[in-house]
């Protein structure tokens, strides 16, 4: 089969599978090791993540943010969430008060208006059809994290790992590490899939590859500012 190259660099990234051959000058490349991300990735959370977060906000009397304004501070754990939707100036005591309301909230309302992205069922059933192992590696705490997956993937993704005070949340490659060794996969053969820029150095600090998908919560001049090689702008392009 004859590919061209100019198309190969083309505004169309694909993924190839890794057989150790060339085409048309380029590696083509195989994962037999999936690790997702999940807000932003597998998972549409924005609106919930809003909704929580505004919740905290105005039963601890502090003015509330705006959608845009959530997707902005998400991706560095819901501490970091909430220390940036307080007001600045605010105490610890209060900003832990803001963390608790939203623990308990997100916990009974994660799955209001949560929904995978289009595309995402079937490129997970895809991918275990071909025998590739699945993991999920996220910065929501670990309780939601597990939920989520069981409700949304059930057996489509074999470890979900979250927040969790044994393992240093990303972009520290711990997560990918524990993910890596619950599935008794080897480091070689793995990619790392993520929304964000914590996501790209996450797979950085890991040793792996990372591809940058593009309908989450950032888009490509950022993720590109940031160090992203690797696009997929819809899910199936990640097993063609």
């Amino acid at each position: 089969m004859k590919i061209n190259n100019e198309y190969l660099k083309s505004e169309k990234i694909f993924v190839f599978l890794q057989t150790g051959n060339d085409i048309g000058g380029f590696h083509v490349m195989k994962y037999q090791t999936y690790i997702f991300d999940l807000d932003g990735t597998l998972l549409d959370t924005l609106g919930d993540l809003a909704a929580s977060c505004n919740y905290a906000l105005r039963v601890n009397g502090m003015p509330e943010r705006s959608t845009d304004e959530v997707r902005r501070f998400v991706g560095n754990g819901v501490a970091k969430l909430i220390e940036r939707a307080v007001p600045e100036g605010t105490s610890d005591e209060k900003r832990e008060a803001v963390l608790q309301s939203f623990r308990r909230y997100y916990l009974e309302h994660a799955e209001d208006t949560t929904l995978p992205y289009d595309g995402i069922l079937p490129m997970l059933q895809m991918l275990r059809e071909k025998g590739c192992r699945v993991a999920v590696v996220s910065n929501k705490f670990m309780a939601a994290t597990q939920a989520l997956c069981l409700h949304y993937f059930g057996d489509l993704v074999e470890v979900a790992i979250g927040e969790n005070e044994h393992i240093r949340k990303k972009p520290h490659a711990d997560a990918v590490e524990e993910a890596l060794r619950q599935l008794g996969a080897d480091r070689e053969g793995a990619v790392y899939v993520g929304d964000s820029d914590v996501d790209i150095q996450t797979a950085r600090n890991s040793g792996l590859p990372c591809i940058s998908v593009l309908w989450g919560f950032r888009d490509r001049p950022f993720l590109e500012e940031h160090g992203a090689e690797m696009f997929v702008a819809q899910p199936e392009e990640l097993i063609e």
